[in-house]
């Protein structure tokens, strides 16, 4: 599958993410219900949190013979959120990002 990523001017500006992702091919995966839990246990932070949980999603996607490279769409469930935890989610999203290629 190709996914062409872009953010089209107009749009926010910088965004950690790309506004627009179109795929094409044949194939579609789901890797669903992927927590901050491993054989360690429970991260105490959310920032290892949200990596572990990316980390945990990339085995997944892996399994089914893909990358964060044929990913069109992330989303996160965050209990307790309050908009102050902002910076500690990002420090995760970045933490794994090299890590794993995540555009």
């Amino acid at each position: 599958m190709t996914v062409q990523l872009s953010s089209p001017a107009g749009m926010l500006a910088p965004a950690p993410y790309h506004h627009v992702s179109v795929a094409t091919g044949s194939r579609f995966v789901e890797v669903a219900g992927q927590v901050a839990h491993g054989a360690d246990g429970v991260p105490a932070d959310l920032a290892g949190q949200v990596a572990l949980a990316l980390r945990n999603t990339a085995v997944g996607l892996a399994g089914a013979g893909a990358s964060f490279a044929d990913v069109t769409r992330l989303r996160f469930f965050v209990t307790e959120w309050s908009s102050d935890q902002m910076d500690s989610f990002m420090a995760g999203v970045l933490a794994a990002a090299g890590e794993l290629g995540i555009p």
